[in-house]
């Protein structure tokens, strides 16, 4: 299975006074789609570390590139994937349809970090199991 799929009905809190889709709701679909795609490989966003901290993926970029108008009412098919997978960093790609057409593309940039209270996120290789499940989820 390269891409995730999942579904979004577009909620009158995610529009503008002109009832389109706010741009910065599209931000909160593809963390929402990100986070289901660990899950379905078997991950999850905070990883407890022995010594208290935890290891996560802070993201370093994101963007999204917007191509049709979406409306309160429309649902929105969301399709997740990994784009790519680098030593320390994972970059996510999402495409966004609304009956068949193709309405934006976003992209996320996340770093396996190890957390600290009090200190700085420390990006760290991401474990060659955890790439292993990412794979998963690349396009062939």
């Amino acid at each position: 299975m390269p891409a995730l799929t999942t579904r979004r009905r577009v909620e009158f809190r995610d529009t503008d006074a002109a009832g389109i889709v706010h741009f910065s709701a599209f931000f909160f679909w593809m963390e929402s789609a990100e986070h289901e795609l660990l899950r379905a490989a078997g991950l999850h966003v905070f990883d407890p570390l022995p010594d208290g901290g935890m290891a996560s993926w802070p993201r370093v970029s994101a963007a999204c590139d917007y191509k049709q108008a979406v409306r309160f009412g429309d649902e929105v098919e969301i399709s997740a994937h990994v784009a790519e997978l680098g030593r320390t960093s994972v970059t996510f790609a999402f495409r966004f349809e609304h009956g068949g057409m193709h309405v934006a593309d976003g992209k996320i940039v996340a770093v396996r970090c190890l957390m600290h209270p009090g200190k700085k996120p420390q990006a760290v290789p991401i474990p060659e199991e955890i790439v292993d499940k990412l794979a998963g989820f690349r396009p062939g």
